[in-house]
């Protein structure tokens, strides 16, 4: 596993991956119509290529020998849903689900921790679905600690999510 800095070039490759990730953690018993729409709208090449010029986002991605397998996403100025949170947002963190348990993701989590340290952030927070036990374990594990909810919106639709802030650096 190799860390660096997202390049341009990689926009489809992040759009893959999220397309692939959030797909098999959210959607558990069949794709319809209203969230593949969502998705393939949603992670388009397009989107991450405008998001990987956007100076407020900082884009970290986990490289194999045959291509990308995991990124995060860090957005500033990105104000929290609740109060007590510095507005550097973990936007994402993807991992293609064959490759957890390797390490990527705390690798990840740990370049986006230290990315934002060296920006000025004492903290970020980030949101996760209420359902998904997975990924709210594995922040709770690494000091995060759960601080309010918000909802996530698709349309009318609105999906409870639980909001974590990251412990205080230094």
């Amino acid at each position: 596993m190799t860390l660096r800095i997202a390049r341009p070039s990689d926009a489809s490759s992040l759009a893959a991956i999220s397309i692939e990730v959030w797909l098999g953690t959210y959607i558990r018993r069949g794709v319809n119509a209203f969230f593949a729409d969502f998705a393939l709208s949603e992670f388009t090449t397009e989107k991450f290529s405008a998001l990987l010029d956007d100076p407020k986002e900082h884009f970290i991605v986990s490289e194999n020998e045959d291509g990308l397998d995991g990124f995060t996403r860090i957005t500033a100025d990105s104000p929290a849903p609740v109060e007590g949170c510095f507005p550097t947002e973990l936007s994402t963190l993807y991992v293609q689900p064959r490759h957890h348990g390797k390490g990527i993701g705390k690798a990840l989590l740990d370049a986006a921790l230290d990315h934002a340290r060296t920006t000025g952030s004492p903290t970020i927070w980030l949101t996760t679905n209420s359902e998904n036990t997975p990924a709210i374990g594995f922040y709770l594990a690494r000091g995060f600690e759960k601080v309010g909810t918000t909802h996530f919106r698709i349309q009318d639709a609105a999906y409870l999510n639980d909001v974590f802030r990251s412990p205080r650096a230094g």
